[in-house]
């Protein structure tokens, strides 16, 4: 089976488009067609669906691109074991992501991991929507919950560490809860989907069903509404170290911690070999953020 052929196939089920595809690979759109013509002749089935408009993938072709793109990461780490070509991972490598974690802590490390790999080609996604990694062309993915499902392979990045805060004015307002069960009294700011909040205590689990009049579906407004004085809520400390530090946000019911299992995670498709550009990423943003993460560090000055 031609390598090329898989090639342009990854690059085709990425951009839903033959000439984007082949143009990326210094092809005319009359080549590419044909040399997908001739893998499609090869393996025996449609891989695509083709019409004047779009291009999409059939049900075969789903399927394929999995092994395909197994096949082509199979390479280029054997390439890169036996010392073919250069020692350094090239070519574009896809990143979905969390957009406040993204935006707060990749992006501002991307410059290092870049002078450090010249050859890299990086592509970022920054969305709180949930990625299909293989539909959407992606290498990898970066998730903050709990550990996902076994159908893809995860590495742990960092700990995502949580906790409950408020801002002093509420405080001062309202006064500080001392226990858990009190928040009923207290106005709750709540990621939508997340309204159930559990404690650890020493008497066992507490469970607390969270409201109030304000609730988003995104970390860094809950965290905003909560520093102006809006209410209590759940946040990370990726999210809220700068604000803890500075003393906008002030952590309560230390005594009781939150029952989580969150992390930040690195998630990408089963294969049986692990694409150096995929590694070198996942080898450099774990050794940045390791089990002590500078956000976990808010207490300092």
């Amino acid at each position: 089976m031609n390598l090329e052929h898989l090639e342009l196939f990854v690059r085709i089920a990425r951009h839903r488009n033959i000439s984007v595809a082949g143009r990326e690979l210094g092809l005319s759109a009359a080549v590419a067609s044909s040399q997908l013509s001739k893998l499609e002749a090869a393996v025996g089935v449609r891989l695509l669906h083709r019409t004047t408009r779009r291009v999409s993938l059939t049900e075969d072709g789903v399927v394929f691109l999995t092994y395909a793109q197994d096949i082509l990461s199979s390479v280029d780490s054997a390439r890169a074991a036996i010392g073919v070509g250069t020692t350094s991972p090239q070519g574009r490598l896809r990143v979905a992501a969390p957009a406040s974690f993204g935006r707060m802590h990749l992006l501002p490390a991307l410059p290092d991991f870049m002078e450090q790999y010249p050859n890299l080609q990086v592509d970022f996604r920054l969305s709180d929507s949930i990625v299909d990694l293989v539909e959407g062309g992606f290498d990898i993915a970066i998730r903050n919950a709990e550990l996902p499902d076994s159908s893809m392979i995860a590495r742990k990045i960092s700990p995502d560490n949580r906790l409950l805060c408020a801002s002093p004015a509420y405080l001062e307002k309202y006064g500080e809860p001392q226990h858990p069960l009190e928040l009923s009294q207290h106005e709750c700011i709540t990621l939508a989907g997340l309204e159930d909040w559990q404690f650890k205590s020493a008497e066992g689990p507490v469970s607390v069903q969270a409201q109030g009049r304000f609730r988003t579906d995104n970390g860094e407004a809950i965290r905003d509404a909560c520093v102006t004085g809006m209410g209590i809520t759940i946040n990370s400390t990726w999210s809220a170290y700068d604000f803890l530090r500075r003393g906008e946000l002030v952590q309560i019911l230390k005594d009781f911690p939150l029952a989580s299992e969150t992390a930040i995670w690195a998630i990408y498709p089963s294969s049986r070999q692990l694409a150096p550009k995929v590694r070198v990423f996942i080898d450099f943003f774990t050794s940045r953020f390791s089990d002590n993460p500078y956000w976990d560090d808010f207490g300092s000055t």
